[in-house]
């Protein structure tokens, strides 16, 4: 696993090239130990997301016994986890068609690691969520607010990561999206389980 110090100048490199600079770039391993290695991310975010997924199987399970609960943790935990790795799956098949097989383990590297501090900056709605039930229309608004400003940061990241325009861009963001999309509503469907609030 990257070390501290390694993953902070991940973090600093996704943030410059969230905000257009694509030197940010150059604070990134691109390697192919890199590339594995930007996955450990999903092991970096594990903390907001067990908060998060915690959060919604109570609000899900209501009154029923914890094995219900842990059911439904687990449930979300696969579908999250599947929905952050499957999407790669899926554009590694079309990356060379589409042309953008050069730029892959960029693209890759750098989302892992945008993913992995999106996910802390989404912990603070999660927590009113959990501890101030009542606020949940609070709650609500700040998620959306930030899921509108983790996208655009993520095109930014993305057009920065394929370098080859902004209409390529463009067309990887959403076909990404759209994949994440596909791949959470299959798996939710899959798995008996309908998100609310």
């Amino acid at each position: 696993m990257p070390s501290a110090a390694e993953i902070q100048q991940y973090f600093a490199g996704v943030w410059r090239m969230m905000m257009g600079r694509r030197d940010g770039l150059t604070l990134l391993d691109i390697s192919a130990d890199g590339f594995w290695n930007s996955f450990f991310a999903i092991v970096v975010a594990l903390p907001p997301l067990i908060v998060g997924w915690v959060t919604i199987a109570n609000e899900m399970a209501g009154g029923e016994m914890f094995s219900f609960r842990f059911s439904l943790f687990a449930r979300l935990m696969v579908t999250d986890l599947a929905t952050w790795v499957l999407p790669y799956a899926i554009l590694a098949v079309a990356a060379r068609p589409a042309g953008v097989a050069d730029r892959f383990v960029h693209y890759v590297v750098a989302s892992n690691w945008a993913s992995g501090l999106f996910a802390w900056a989404m912990l603070p709605p999660v927590l009113v969520r959990l501890l101030l039930p009542g606020a949940m229309e609070v709650a609500n608004g700040i998620t959306l607010l930030l899921f509108v400003a983790t996208q655009v940061l993520t095109w930014r990241l993305t057009n920065a990561a394929i370098g080859k325009g902004p209409a390529v861009a463009t067309a990887v963001f959403a076909a990404m999206f759209a994949a994440s999309l596909a791949v959470l509503f299959t798996l939710e469907g899959l798995l008996g389980l309908s998100r609310t609030g």
